[in-house]
């Protein structure tokens, strides 16, 4: 079949995702109800009370087609985040926001800049587009917005910035990014990736969606994934001028956010005691799994969202050999090698016990 579809379709490697529960209970013969998750930055809580009535409520309509504008979910969001409704576009996930942007702006043979160790949808993005990426150099596993100004090229149009950053959990601070806005050419769009951006402290937060007020080629995306607990419904959406906007809902999918997932998005927008109980869990959670580390002597990157990135050898075998140690135990984290982080896991915050039972196999893992 390789004379079928284009050459840089080919080259695309497929996203892997986090190892499912039920395939880790069938590959080791394990009890799935004493199976623990910390692989994929999901919520522990699960998907909040409140969205769950919606969700009854809305079940109703399902012989129907979803509202493929998205009225009132657009109108809660842009009475939450204080913008006109035609500046949003939803997306199934924040990832079809991503992926919608590398359509809307890039053309084969263009140029897409992210940093080293960021999300890996950027360069599938890329990929999937024709065009040509390139990773700045990282540093402190970190953006480095000095090397991604410097790697932008004549025929650079797009670039992503992930803030906190997965799988490092690093995080840029306001006045950094806004530098950077500053700086970056008018014919490059930005998406600012803010999947983890609720599981900031108070200190560390700023509304970077009035920046979409200052610059037109700003788009700020957000998701419903992650503090709000919806990652099976898959709802995200973005914020950027009706200019950048209505070329993203050109070729937006128009049913790409089912009527249960709106509906569950709206209640969960309005949850803050859910959001409240999260964000506190994942910080006494952060501090638990630290403090293990810390005792084993084990190298973390210090983290700014739900997850830590945690070094478990000296050798590029090291974390797919602790990885499967930690599999046959029943715990199931997320490998980074095709991060090119081959020493390194990424450990999700999960709840009290969860985080306590990974680090007894953790500790097993490492003999």
């Amino acid at each position: 079949m390789s004379q079928f579809g284009p050459e840089y379709i080919r080259a695309i490697a497929p996203y892997q995702a986090g190892k499912p529960i039920s395939e880790v209970a069938r590959e080791f013969g394990l009890d799935e109800a004493k199976i623990v998750k910390l692989a994929s930055n999901e919520n522990p809580f699960g998907v909040p009370e409140s969205a769950k009535q919606a969700m009854a409520a809305a079940a109703a309509e399902l012989g129907r087609y979803p509202d493929a504008n998205g009225f009132e979910l657009k109108a809660a969001l842009a009475k939450r985040y204080d913008v006109p409704a035609d500046w949003i576009t939803l997306g199934n996930g924040s990832n079809d926001i991503l992926e919608i942007a590398a359509h809307a702006f890039v053309k084969a043979g263009e140029s897409v800049v992210y940093s080293q160790y960021s999300f890996a949808i950027y360069a599938l993005a890329a990929q999937g587009v024709g065009a040509r990426g390139i990773a700045a150099p990282a540093r402190n596993y970190g953006h480095d917005l000095d090397a991604m100004l410097a790697a932008i090229e004549a025929d650079t149009r797009l670039l992503f910035i992930a803030n906190p950053n997965n799988p490092t959990g690093t995080f840029i601070p306001a006045a950094e990014i806004e530098a950077f806005l500053d700086k970056v050419p008018a014919h490059v769009a930005v998406v600012l990736d803010e999947a983890y951006n609720e599981y900031l402290e108070a200190k560390d937060q700023f509304e970077s969606t009035a920046w979409v007020r200052k610059y037109p080629n700003l788009i700020v995306s957000r998701t419903f994934s992650k503090a709000y607990g919806l990652a099976g419904l898959r709802v995200g959406f973005a914020i950027a001028q009706p200019a950048v906007t209505d070329l993203m809902n050109r070729i937006r999918q128009p049913f790409n956010v089912n009527s249960l997932a709106q509906a569950a998005a709206i209640a969960a927008l309005n949850d803050k005691a859910f959001l409240e109980k999260g964000a506190e869990n994942n910080r006494a959670g952060y501090r638990q799994v630290v403090a293990a580390f810390q005792e084993l002597g084990l190298e973390y990157v210090p983290s700014y969202g739900n997850f830590v990135l945690l070094k478990v050898g000296s050798d590029d075998g090291a974390g797919a050999r602790v990885n499967l140690a930690l599999l046959k135990q029943g715990v199931i984290v997320r490998p980074v090698g095709a991060y090119g982080l081959p020493q390194w896991l990424r450990i999700s915050i999960g709840l009290p016990e969860e985080n306590a039972a990974f680090v007894e196999a953790l500790k097993k893992a490492l003999g």
